[in-house]
Order: structure tokens, then C-alpha cells, then sequence
């Protein structure tokens, strides 16, 4: 699923990346590994920055991408992931690695011109549906990649469980 969804956003080199839901740090640090690959001068490194909801997870996260390396190419927020990380906007890719019940729109207001979100949207543990969501002169369109199972999104714009 990490490879599917990262095929998905068409990360390229340079790009400010936005992901929700760090958990163990591993998917971020697949992330920085294209958008700031350890080849490239570091001045053209593009970064991420991974909201986690749960305290535990985000130390857990900062501990692992920081022993795996990454820790100037990635950087691990505890915080409230449904709505963004207005502080580092606008983002050129959002991924979210859970599943929330609608799109939240801060995530849209936090994505440039031409960004794409990759996000699975349904039900708490149900059915649910992994969008490829563009944003082009401030439309958005959104390409349904399938069913997909994915933990609830919580918070302010998540699931209330």
C-alpha cells in the first residue's frame, strides 16, 4: 500500500510534502527518500512534514526516522492531522494515512496550485475508497484508485469514535 500510494501522489524531487498520520515514521522516510534524495544537493531537497495525533506514536515516529536517518529531511508534529499543518502551507502532495469520513477541506486550502492529496475516504473499519484528489486553478477533481482498508481518521475533521 506505502508503494501504491506513494505511485499515486507522483512525488518528484524537491516537492513539500505534507502526511497525515506518521505511525512508525516508516512511510515518511520512503517519502524524503524521493523528494530529497541523499544524492541531491541538499538546497534542492524538497522535505516532509507528518502530523500524528497520538503523543506516543509522534516520539515513537521522531525516534525512528531519526536512528533510520532522515531526521533532516523529515520533521514529526504531534498534533491534530485532520486539519493540516497551516504553519508549513501550501503543500505540492498531502497524504493521508487514514481514513477519514469526507475530504477536509483544510487539506485542500493547505495543497498549491497543480498538488495532488492522496486520501482513503468511508466508514469507521468499512468499505472504504483511496482518491487521488488534483488541485488545478483552484478546481478539484477527484480519481477514485479502489477499496482499500485503512484505520479512522480522527480529530476536528475525523471520525468521532
Amino acid at each position: 500500500m506505502v508503494s501504491i500510494m506513494n505511485e499515486a501522489l507522483e512525488l518528484k524531487a524537491g516537492h513539500k510534502v505534507l502526511e497525515i498520520g506518521a505511525g512508525s515514521g516508516w512511510h515518511a522516510s520512503t517519502i524524503a527518500e524521493t523528494v530529497a534524495p541523499s544524492d541531491m544537493a541538499k538546497e534542492k531537497w524538497g522535505h516532509v512534514y507528518t502530523v500524528e495525533i497520538v503523543k506516543g506514536l509522534a516520539e515513537f515516529a521522531r525516534n525512528n526516522v531519526e536512528r533510520a536517518g532522515y531526521g533532516n529531511r523529515v520533521t514529526i508534529v504531534h498534533g491534530d492531522g485532520s486539519q493540516g499543518y497551516a504553519e508549513k502551507a501550501p503543500y505540492d502532495r498531502v497524504l493521508v494515512t487514514a481514513a477519514a469520513p469526507d475530504i477536509p477541506k483544510p487539506l485542500i486550502d493547505q495543497l498549491k496550485n497543480g498538488g495532488v492529496l492522496v486520501i482513503p475516504v468511508g466508514g469507521l473499519y468499512l468499505y472504504q475508497t483511496l482518491f487521488r484528489v488534483r488541485k488545478v486553478d483552484d478546481k478539484i477533481t477527484e480519481e477514485n484508485l479502489g477499496g482499500v482498508a485503512f484505520v479512522p481518521l480522527t480529530g476536528k475533521y475525523g471520525h468521532r469514535i
